[in-house]
């Protein structure tokens, strides 16, 4: 079954961090590109950043940058998204997506880039 896990969300403060998780099983996430992107009830899905599938470049949305951090591990078959300083504006479900028709392309922070998604995890910052 092919399928994309998300794991490691929960309640944090202000200030906090999380590592979000996210699996790939029924097929290899090696090479081809990923985003993570989250949802606030009410809103538009956006983007939160990506990493390519060949060289391991990334992009991140704008007000997350120099906070959060996605990287993979190949090994693992998994990808990750290290959140620190979070805001109670990181509120949201966050959800994975992998490309998997075409190999080592650069990652871009567009939805309709990733045709295979996560059911999400929850991430709440409150205090």
């Amino acid at each position: 079954q092919v399928q994309l896990v998300e794991s490691g969300g929960g309640l944090v403060q202000p200030g906090g961090s999380l590592r979000l998780s996210c699996a790939a099983s029924g097929f290899r996430l090696d090479g081809y590109a990923i985003g993570w992107f989250r949802q606030v009830p009410g809103k538009e899905r956006e983007a939160v950043a990506c990493i390519s599938g060949s060289e391991g470049s990334t992009l991140y949305k704008t007000s997350v940058k120099g906070r959060f951090t996605i990287s993979r591990d190949n090994a693992k078959n998994t990808v990750y998204l290290e959140m620190n300083r979070l805001k109670l504006e990181d509120t949201a479900i966050y959800h994975c997506a992998s490309e998997s028709l075409v190999l080592f392309r650069p990652c871009l922070l567009l939805e309709g880039e990733y045709d295979r998604w996560g059911q999400g995890t929850q991430v709440t910052v409150s205090s």
